[in-house]
C-alpha cells in the first residue's frame, strides 16, 4: 500500500549515498546544484543527517549556493527534535532552500520567547517554527466540568503571547495546527461534547488560521499530514514517554518534507508551472500507433478513468494558477489531435499555455518551455511515465522537480499531489489573472506584428496603469511577488508579510504597487517598489531598497513610468538623490544594467559585481511620450500638496 510516510514520489537513494555526501562536503566552488540533486532522493534519517553535516562542511569553504535561497530557521517545541534537526535542512534543499538551522532546549518555548537574550531572540532568525502539541496547549485531558473554551482561549493567548515576543524581536513564526490523539472518550459522540479532547483541539485548529494572519506568520498543517499518515500510527506513547518524541520515529521523513516545501513556498520557490508528458501519462496508449479512437481515455473503465483523473488534477492545479505545458516525443499534429478532437479529455488546447511536441530530447524541451514563459527551469514539475526520461532530466536538470511514478497510472494524481511542488502561502487574484494573461500573449504577438513600430504597437493596446503605495488589500500579492520574483529584481531581497506591513506605515519608506491592464486583459499586480529615506540626509536622499518587476511586461516601458512616479514624490518631499544598487544573483543579469538605461550614474561597483548608482531628482525630465493612462491613489507618505497626475494619456 502506498503511504506517504515513505515519500513514494522520490527515487531510492543510491547504496553509496553517505559516500557521496562525503566527496560533496570536500568538493570546492558553487554547491547549490549539487546540494539540491543529493536531495532529491528518498532520505531515512540517518542519511538526512549525512546530509545535513556535509552542507554544514560545505559552508566552512563556500557560500555560493545559488540557485538555493538562504534562510536562518530556529524551532521551538515542548518535545525532544533531535531527530528533526537533522531531517529538515536536508529536505529543505529539495524545495529550493538552504537552512541555517537553530534548535533551541527542549521544553523552553516561553522562556526562549520572553528573553531578549535567548537563542532563538539572537541568532537573527528569519522564521521560527512554533512546534509545540496538544501536551503544551493543555488540552490533553478532557474539560467536562468546567466551560472547555476557558481552556481553549487560555491555549490561544499562550500562542500568541509567545509570538507576540518573537515578532518584537523581528522574527516570523510558523504555527503548526494541532493532530488530535485517536483515543476518545465517549466514541463517536465525543464532537459532541464541548469538553472532549476532540472538540477542544477541533476548536482551536478552527482559530490558528486567524492567528497566523494576524502575526503576520504561516500555517504547517501537521494536523492535516497526521490524518493521512493515521492517528494511531502518528501517535507513539511508548517514545513518548522514553524520549518525548513528539510523533512516532517513522514519520519524521514526511514531517521534516512538509517543512521543507512550506520553506521553499515561503522563499518563493514553489513551483509554478506543470509539464505533462502524453503518451501513457495523459492518455493511455501512443496516439501516434494507436490512433485517436485507440487510446484510453474517459469514462467507462478504470484505465481510462485513471488518466482523467491526472487531467482533472492538472486542471484543478490550473484553476490556482499553475501553468500547464506539455512536452513529449511526437509530431506535432498528432499530439495536438487529442486536445481537439477527442470528446472525453478534459484538457484542451487552450489551457496548454506552452506546447513542446517533437523528438528532441527532453531537457532541451524543458528548457525551451521555461524561455518560453520567462520563467526559471527549477519553477518547472516534469510528469513522466517513462523512467528513462525521468533519469534523464534529473541528471540534466536537477533543479526541476521530478515525481517518481508507480507502474499502475491510477496513483499519479495522488503521487503529484502528495509531492507537494505546489505550495503555496498566498493565494490572490492575481494567481489565477496571470493564466489568462499567457493566454492573450499570442493576440498581443499578433497584434505586435501588424504595428508599424514599437510606439504605435504600444499606443495601441491602451494600457491603464494603477499606482497606490502598499496597503492591507494588496499586502498579500505584494509579499508574494517580493519572494518569487528573481529576473527583473534588482537586490531579490526577501521580506515577509509583517514587514511589508512595517512599510505601509513606516513615515521614513516610499512604497508603490502597480497593476496593468490594456486592452486584451488585465495582468493584476506586475511590479513593486520600496524606497527608504537616508539615515545620514533623510530629507535629501532615497535610497531603492527594492524594484522588481514582472517579465510578463517586459518591452512596454514600465519601468520608465515607474521611475516618473518615483520622482514625482521624491521632488515632493525635498529630495535631490535617487540611490539605487544592483545585487548580481544567478538570475538576475537582465537588470544589470537597468539603472543605467534609466539615466542614472554609476557611482561605484565592487569586486562582486554589486553595483550603486545616483540620479540628481531635480535634473530629470520625464519621457512626454509614455504610452500609459497613469492611475494614481494618493497615500502617505506624500506631500500634503500632492495630487494625482496622468503622464502620456492615452484615451
Amino acid at each position: 500500500m502506498t503511504s506517504i510516510v515513505d515519500l513514494p514520489w522520490l527515487p531510492a537513494a543510491p547504496e553509496n549515498f553517505t559516500k557521496l555526501c562525503r566527496q560533496f562536503s570536500q568538493s570546492e566552488g558553487p554547491a547549490g546544484g549539487e546540494a539540491q540533486a543529493l536531495a532529491n532522493y528518498r532520505l531515512n534519517p540517518s542519511q538526512s543527517g549525512a546530509l545535513t553535516r556535509a552542507i554544514a562542511k560545505r559552508r566552512k569553504t563556500t557560500d555560493n549556493f545559488s540557485p538555493l535561497t538562504p534562510l536562518r530557521l530556529g524551532i521551538l517545541s515542548n518535545a525532544t527534535t533531535d531527530v528533526i534537526d537533522d531531517c529538515i535542512p536536508a529536505a529543505a534543499l529539495r524545495h529550493g532552500v538552504v537552512v541555517e538551522y537553530v534548535s533551541s532546549p527542549y521544553d523552553q518555548v516561553v522562556q526562549q520567547a520572553l528573553d531578549p537574550n535567548s537563542i532563538v531572540n539572537t541568532s537573527k532568525l528569519d522564521l521560527v517554527l512554533l512546534a509545540v502539541d496538544h501536551r503544551w496547549l493543555q488540552l490533553d485531558r478532557p474539560s467536562l466540568a468546567t466551560a472547555d473554551a476557558n481552556k481553549v482561549t487560555a491555549a490561544l493567548q499562550k500562542l500568541r503571547s509567545v509570538i507576540q515576543a518573537l515578532r518584537q524581536n523581528g522574527v516570523a513564526t510558523i504555527l503548526q495546527t494541532v493532530p488530535t490523539p485517536p483515543m476518545s472518550l465517549f466514541g463517536s459522540f465525543d464532537r459532541r461534547v464541548s469538553g472532549t479532547v476532540r472538540a477542544m483541539i477541533d476548536e482551536i485548529n478552527r482559530q490558528i488560521p486567524a492567528l497566523a494572519a494576524e502575526a503576520g506568520g504561516y500555517i504547517l498543517d501537521v494536523a492535516a499530514l497526521a490524518e493521512r499518515v493515521g492517528s494511531d500510527r502518528w501517535f507513539d506513547p511508548v517514545q513518548w514517554a522514553a524520549y518525548k518524541l513528539p510523533f512516532a520515529s517513522d514519520v519524521v521523513p514526511a514531517y521534516a518534507d512538509m517543512v521543507g516545501r512550506l520553506l521553499g513556498a515561503v522563499a518563493g520557490k514553489a513551483r509554478k508551472c506543470l509539464v505533462l508528458d502524453l503518451d501513457n501519462t495523459v492518455w493511455g496508449g501512443v496516439i501516434g500507433d494507436d490512433g485517436l479512437e485507440g487510446i484510453k481515455i474517459g469514462q467507462g473503465s478504470a484505465l481510462g478513468e485513471a488518466f482523467l483523473s491526472v487531467q482533472h488534477a492538472a486542471l484543478d492545479l490550473r484553476e490556482r494558477g499553475i501553468i500547464l505545458a506539455v512536452s513529449s516525443k511526437n509530431d506535432d499534429a498528432v499530439a495536438r489531435g487529442p486536445f481537439r478532437d477527442h470528446p472525453d479529455m478534459a484538457l484542451r488546447e487552450s489551457h496548454i499555455s506552452a506546447f513542446q511536441a517533437n523528438w528532441s530530447d527532453k531537457p532541451s524541451n524543458l528548457k525551451a518551455i521555461a524561455a518560453s514563459l520567462n520563467i526559471g527551469v527549477d519553477a518547472l514539475v516534469f510528469l513522466d511515465d517513462n523512467p528513462v526520461e525521468r533519469a534523464q532530466v534529473r541528471a540534466a536538470l536537477p533543479m526541476v522537480a521530478v515525481p517518481e511514478l508507480p507502474r499502475d497510472p491510477g496513483w499519479y494524481a495522488w503521487y503529484l499531489a502528495a509531492a507537494g511542488y505546489f505550495e503555496s502561502v498566498a493565494f490572490s487574484a492575481e494567481d489565477t489573472m496571470r493564466l489568462a494573461s499567457y493566454a492573450t500573449d499570442a493576440q498581443r504577438a499578433k497584434l505586435l506584428e501588424q504595428s508599424h513600430d514599437l510606439g504605435d504597437y504600444l499606443s495601441s493596446l491602451r494600457m491603464e496603469m494603477e499606482i497606490a503605495p502598499f496597503d492591507v488589500q494588496g499586502r498579500q500579492r505584494i509579499t508574494q511577488l517580493i519572494n518569487k520574483t528573481n529576473q527583473f529584481n534588482l537586490t531579490t531581497r526577501r521580506y515577509k508579510e509583517g514587514d511589508v506591513e512595517s512599510f505601509e506605515t513606516d513615515p521614513s519608506t516610499f512604497t508603490m504597487q502597480v497593476r496593468l491592464r490594456d486592452s486584451y486583459s488585465d495582468l493584476g499586480m506586475i511590479a513593486v517598489v520600496i524606497c527608504k529615506s537616508s539615515e545620514t540626509d533623510a530629507a535629501r536622499e532615497w535610497r531603492i531598497d527594492t524594484w522588481l518587476m514582472s517579465c510578463r511586461v517586459l518591452g512596454r516601458r514600465v519601468e520608465e513610468a515607474m521611475l516618473a512616479h518615483v520622482l514625482e514624490h521624491a521632488k515632493a518631499h525635498d529630495v535631490r538623490r535617487l540611490i539605487g544598487t544592483y545585487i548580481p544573483t544567478a538570475k538576475n543579469s537582465m537588470v544589470a544594467d537597468l539603472l543605467g538605461r534609466l539615466g542614472f550614474a554609476m557611482r561605484s561597483e565592487t569586486a562582486d559585481g554589486v553595483r550603486t548608482y545616483e540620479l540628481d531628482v531635480e535634473q530629470y525630465v520625464a519621457p512626454a511620450d509614455l504610452p500609459f493612462l497613469m492611475i494614481t491613489t494618493p497615500k502617505a507618505p506624500v506631500a500634503a500638496d500632492w495630487s494625482p497626475v496622468a503622464v502620456g494619456d492615452t484615451a
